[in-house]
């Protein structure tokens, strides 16, 4: 049966990896992210595109309309990729540190765990019962922090509402899980890029040698999303090459 599968930042790096993996099954792909032109040039087979702001009420709503009217109002599988490193965002206006702080916290809580809220939250009754999957996307750093603590916090917060998720919605035979990548290339995260010595020290933490890829990712949440793992929910997977282990 062909799914429906509704990617937050499914237009670069893990989104679109996801996106792709997901349309190779024939699944019915709907991407989602803030700047329409990017979600347009994906090269994903068959996929509808959606432009929002998904840390704005309204703009989820518009969200929940379109998939009711152009998804037949199910989805199978939703991936929560939006978000990313708020360093990138534009900064306070004022130098006070106090103002840089609070810019900080509160764009790294808006881009990567109010978006997975509101959206979920948007489409939880859509989601399709039983089977549904839902999957947030957490990072290394919600285990060993970020520097700043405002990214790994933003992350670290999922697990908590993930967990309290696949506790509603397990009645209705739908699994809630996280994945946590490690050191990831190929994505935006990083802006223009890491230098080489602090890359070459990323990857010495690995035990396999190498960065992770977008398709490493995409690959676990595309099992998660499948038969074989329904009776896998609540849980945090770390995909990092053994640079944290266990959990």
């Amino acid at each position: 049966m062909t799914r429906n599968v509704v990617i937050s930042g499914g237009g670069t790096g893990i989104g679109l990896a996801a996106a792709r993996a997901f349309a190779a099954d024939g699944d019915r792909v709907l991407l989602l992210g803030r700047r329409r032109d990017v979600l347009e040039k994906a090269q994903v087979a068959g996929a509808l595109v959606y432009a929002a702001d998904l840390a704005e009420p309204e703009e989820v709503r518009g969200v929940r309309e379109f998939v009711a009217a152009e998804l037949d109002g199910r989805v199978d599988v939703l991936i929560h990729s939006a978000g990313g490193n708020g360093g990138l965002e534009p900064r306070a206006e004022s130098a006070d540190p106090l103002d840089v702080v609070a810019r900080e916290w509160t764009v790294n809580f808006r881009i990567n765990t109010l978006t997975a809220a509101l959206l979920t939250e948007g489409l939880r009754e859509h989601l399709a019962s039983p089977g549904g999957r839902v999957l947030f996307l957490s990072s290394i750093a919600a285990y060993r922090g970020s520097g700043s603590g405002a990214y790994g916090a933003a992350k670290a917060a999922l697990h908590p509402y993930a967990h309290d998720l696949a506790r509603d919605l397990g009645p209705r035979g739908i699994t809630v899980n996280v994945v946590a990548p490690g050191y990831t290339e190929d994505t935006e995260f990083f802006g223009a890029g890491m230098p080489a010595e602090r890359r070459a020290a990323r990857i010495a933490e690995t035990s396999t040698g190498r960065a992770g890829t977008p398709e490493d990712i995409a690959g676990t949440l595309h099992w998660l999303a499948s038969p074989g793992a329904g009776h896998i929910t609540s849980q945090v997977i770390q995909v990092n090459g053994g640079a944290v282990r266990g959990c």
